[in-house]
């Protein structure tokens, strides 16, 4: 007899060993219909598994997230089926699933996406004839005999401790694979093939170059259709065309990766500045800054040449080797030790907007999301251990005034101690709790991330969600039980005794220069008054009124307003297109009729025209709205 306990708690007996599949039809036809996968004691499996000891079992449904990344890798397989089908020659390696979707690297000549409709078709057929995944164990030497001809697979196979193999076959083809997978092929509702680019073998340059196949996977067709217009949406908001278009930024190759910010786009880099500033100040945080290029010595006591080298870029000064600083750190280490510290001086709360340099490999280089040089919003917190608790809750709680005056929501995450850390049990258990009591406090939902924590501490990732709903992971407060240690960091405690101080780093904006590219995108350049590099434009209908536009310009800028003028030949109408065009907020027209009057004629871009305004009023509402950060783009009522 066996017997099998559900997540309700409700168990099932049955005579003979059951499948899976066996289990879920007795719930309903139904229900088995919407299961691709299982848990058994929580280890994941396939339907078609026997089940052959009493356990608890739990389905995995097309409801759940886990359920989407079996799909596509299971189109995973589909895809490599349909291109060994199409061309004879292809070497398949690997097909992991990623963020969005799946890829497949592949020795083959080079295609390009006028090869996609083929491709497509074929995985349809495969789809279409609703193939079984069938899991299969065979001894290392067999798979050895059956992969002969693909070296790729052989490399992996001698790889691999195990001395049995997992394949899966679906029809004639048959791969590599831990699995699990969904039932049949039939259940891939919705697939697309997405890019393709080049990808070396193990990310080893020196090797063969293959053919990276890009997709993604559904299980309707509705889903597929949501998933592309975002990706539709995404392609319109790239932050790299709006920032061309608006004039924010540039890169060049006389410093790739390392981004040049124009007038315009260093307006809107210092109210993001201006806003952090005034919020930390109002937090209790004090401001510092180190230098960009420190001695070997400092790099070695904080443990990043040894184990971050490699992403460092180095200088030879007076004959002894410095390196630009990858990270704030250990130049706040320094700070800290200037001076003697009691208890009574803790908690200390220093901020830094600090210069780093941390070497990417071209390929990886994108935007203002993954850049060589950019600056991060470091702040480091030395503490009590019994301030911990308090001290985080006030962490979360600055970083969500941050993040809703952009109107960004987000999510939390807490990592636990990893397999290999530094520090006692104690420690970390101190440490977990007081993140985890904070998290409590403030009340959000969490997910925990066992295991995930960095090795000198736990920490907590802030994942914040734009307009579209991605997400990015910006924020991120991390105790760090190593470093004071390293530095030998101490504090009179009120027993006049030396005490270690913990220390806490935290990042809001993160990289300030990615910050400023997910903004750029989250607003699609449609930025709210307050933000927007030019807030007004003036456009004088002829030359003769310029000067007076010159005259209304230099009254608004001695107010705080970020304002232009257009003083281009071209027509007024034109003029007005091309600033709606940029998302300039307010548009002013200059006539002789508003120079007699000493008014002004504002259009706002939601389309309406405010006439003979004064410079009184039109200050007034304006300001207020900038002072107030307001995300409201209803100007003028």
């Amino acid at each position: 007899m066996i017997n099998i306990t559900l997540p309700d708690n409700s168990i099932k007996a049955f005579e003979a060993f059951p499948t899976g599949m066996d289990v879920a039809k007795t719930i309903s036809e139904g229900f088995a219909r919407s299961c691709v996968a299982m848990e058994v004691d929580g280890q994941p499996m396939d339907l078609s598994c026997d089940i052959t000891c009493d356990c608890g079992l739990k389905f995995i449904t097309t409801r759940d997230d886990a359920a989407l990344e079996i799909l596509r890798h299971s189109a995973a397989h589909v895809m490599a089926e349909a291109v060994q089908n199409l061309y004879e020659r292809a070497a398949l390696t690997i097909g992991p699933v990623v963020e969005d979707g799946f890829y497949y690297d592949i020795d083959m000549d080079p295609i390009s996406e006028e090869d996609f409709p083929a491709i497509e078709a074929e995985m349809q057929k495969i789809i279409k004839a609703k193939k079984n995944f069938e899991r299969t164990v065979v001894s290392k030497d067999e798979a050895l005999e059956m992969f002969k001809d693909n070296p790729y697979k052989v490399e992996l196979i001698q790889a691999l401790d195990d001395q049995e193999i997992s394949l899966y076959r679906q029809g004639g083809f048959t791969d590599l694979c831990r699995g699990p997978h969904i039932p049949h092929t039939g259940m891939i509702k919705g697939v697309k093939l997405m890019k393709t680019s080049g990808a070396y073998w193990r990310a080893d340059q020196t090797r063969q170059q293959l053919q990276r196949l890009y997709g993604t996977a559904f299980f309707d067709k509705k889903a597929l259709k949501k998933h592309l217009h975002l990706i539709e949406e995404a392609q319109k908001r790239d932050h790299r065309k709006i920032g061309t278009k608006l004039d924010l930024f540039s890169f060049h190759q006389e410093a790739a990766g390392m981004p040049f910010f124009h007038a315009r786009g260093m307006d809107m880099w210092n109210v993001l500045l201006d806003y952090w500033r005034e919020a930390h100040r109002e937090a209790g945080y004090v401001e510092t800054k180190t230098p960009v290029m420190l001695s070997r010595h400092l790099w070695e006591k904080s443990g990043h040449w040894e184990n971050y080298r490699e992403n460092m870029y180095t200088s030879v000064v007076d004959e002894e080797e410095y390196a630009i600083k990858p990270m704030n750190c250990p130049g706040g280490m320094l700070l800290y030790k200037t001076g003697s510290h009691s208890y009574r001086d803790l908690p200390l709360r220093a901020g830094e907007i600090g210069l780093v340099h941390r070497h990417e490999l071209s390929g990886a280089l994108s935007g203002l999301f993954r850049v060589r040089a950019f600056h991060q919003d470091d702040a480091h917190i030395f503490m009590m251990p019994e301030q911990i608790e308090e001290e985080i809750l006030g962490v979360l709680q600055l970083v969500e005034k941050v993040y809703s005056q952009f109107g960004l929501g987000f999510h939390l995450e807490l990592s636990t101690r990893p397999e290999k850390s530094i520090g006692s049990d104690e420690k970390w258990e101190q440490a977990t709790n007081g993140l985890r009591n904070a998290l409590d406090k403030y009340g959000k939902e969490y997910l925990i991330n066992e295991g995930d924590g960095a090795f000198y501490g736990p920490k907590i990732d802030i994942h914040i969600k734009d307009a579209l709903g991605r997400t990015w992971q910006c924020g991120t407060i991390q105790l760090d039980m190593a470093l004071p240690e390293r530095f030998d960091l101490t504090y009179k405690g009120a027993d006049n005794g030396k005490h270690r101080p913990v220390m806490i780093h935290r990042v809001i904006y993160g990289s300030i220069e990615r910050f400023f590219g997910i903004l750029v995108e989250h607003f699609a350049g449609k930025f709210p008054l307050w933000l927007a590099p030019v807030q007004a434009i003036l456009l004088p209908i002829n030359d003769a009124l310029n000067s007076h536009a010159k005259k209304l310009q230099k009254q608004m800028s001695a107010l705080g307003i970020r304002c232009e003028v257009d003083k281009r030949t071209e027509s007024l109408k034109k003029k007005i297109r091309e600033a709606q065009v940029n998302y300039v907020p307010l548009i002013i027209t200059v006539g002789e009729k508003e120079k007699e009057s000493g008014t002004l004629a504002v259009r706002t871009l939601d389309g309406k025209v405010r006439m003979g305004l004064t410079m009184e009023e039109f200050s007034q509402v304006v300001l207020k709205h900038i002072k107030e950060r307001t995300l409201d783009a209803q100007l003028f009522q």
